[in-house]
């Protein structure tokens, strides 16, 4: 007759392969979602790459605005000189 350690024994490695296995499939399925969503994406739409139409109208903005003396205040960052001639001219 079996001793009641080893049937003990042999539950302890049935519940720790069947933990094995529900890890490896849960690494399998982690696995099969992570490889679907990476080939979704088109290559171009990954986060830092160029997009031609976003370059070319910036490129387009930046020639079209004339450049001048306070890149600060066009951007709104700064406040803008009140009369630049009046400054340049104090004899007035």
């Amino acid at each position: 007759m079996k001793s009641p350690d080893h049937h003990h024994i042999m539950q302890r490695v049935k519940v720790g392969m069947i933990g094995l296995a529900a890890v490896i499939l849960l690494i399998a399925i982690a696995s099969t979602i992570l490889g679907s969503l990476n080939r979704d994406e088109p290559p171009a739409a990954v986060a830092g790459a160029a997009q031609s139409n976003m370059v070319a109208d910036m490129a387009m903005a930046n020639t079209a605005t004339p450049s001048s003396s306070e890149p600060l205040a066009e951007l709104g960052v700064a406040p803008a000189p009140a009369n630049t001639q009046a400054s340049a001219d104090p004899a007035r």
